[in-house]
């Protein structure tokens, strides 16, 4: 059984699970998930050590409050706040207060309880970093398949390490052959909001794509198993460094469908692949 998060992340893997876990190490000691995003794949990798990064500081902190509590206090404190506000699938002043109330205080309960209730379930900040998905009325709620979610994730993440850096600064010296690291980058030729620069962080180029190969390559180097998604061609586009460096290693093609991953554009004739050193 794949193990669902309960955000509906931008450009997350929940879909492509069933193509990508079996294209990974079946032996892992610690597992890194260099773009962690919203736990997908973190929570499907069976490792002795699993280290998740994000530069997205919001949803980080979002995970290790659910690790300062007993799964019995968040369901608490949940159900206690969509009481104080009244929250539900058509009271959209609820949700505006909620969302007004977050953006002072800054409070992961609320913030969760945002994209329970907000359009599409998403996690969306503007460029002053602050939470702006609109409500996503007669749809979206707090309900039991969420609460399954949350309590499945809950069990599992625990003892999952977390930080919050770009990707060049999380310190990997100490990965080795029993090691493997998945990177799921922003995509350089794709248009999804998350990586227009215009969401409070640093929109992806190609210097990043190219740092983010060179990590790679290093620890290659050292025998340590690696596997990146990314999009080779995307409605007419190429990613060309992607594509010759790629070349080296081991490409798997994906059948990708982002239906509902709130891309702003057709994803007709998406190349979406999987590169492997082993």
């Amino acid at each position: 059984m794949m193990i669902k998060s309960p955000l509906n992340y931008i450009g997350g893997k929940y879909r492509l699970l069933p193509q990508i876990l079996p294209l990974f190490p079946v032996h892992i000691n610690t597992f890194v998930d260099l773009f962690s995003g919203g736990l997908d794949v973190a929570l499907n990798v069976k490792a002795n050590r699993t280290i998740c990064n994000d530069i997205n500081h919001y949803v980080v902190g979002l995970f290790e409050y659910f690790q300062q509590c007993t799964i019995d206090e968040l369901l608490r404190n949940i159900h206690r706040k969509i009481q104080e506000y009244d929250l539900s699938k058509q009271n959209r002043e609820a949700y505006n207060a909620l969302r007004e109330d977050y953006n002072s205080t800054h409070s992961s309960l609320l913030l969760f309880l945002l994209v329970c209730y907000g359009f599409n379930h998403q996690f969306r900040f503007n460029s002053n970093g602050e939470f702006n998905n609109p409500f996503g009325i007669n749809r979206s709620s707090y309900n039991a398949n969420t609460e399954k979610n949350l309590k499945l994730m809950h069990s599992i993440m625990q003892e999952f390490e977390f930080h919050k850096c770009n990707f060049r600064q999380l310190n990997l010296d100490f990965m080795g052959p029993d090691d493997f690291l998945y990177a799921d980058p922003p995509y350089l030729i794709s248009c999804g909001s998350y990586n227009d620069g215009k969401r409070g962080f640093n929109g992806w180029g190609q210097n990043d794509d190219i740092a983010l190969f060179d990590q790679l390559d290093g620890l290659n180097h050292k025998g340590v198993h690696f596997a990146l998604s990314n999009v080779m061609q995307h409605k007419g586009r190429t990613n060309d460094p992607l594509i010759q460096w790629a070349k080296k290693y081991n490409i798997h093609y994906l059948n990708a469908n982002y239906s509902n991953s709130n891309y702003q554009a057709t994803e007709s004739r998406t190349l979406e692949v999987l590169v492997t050193n082993y």
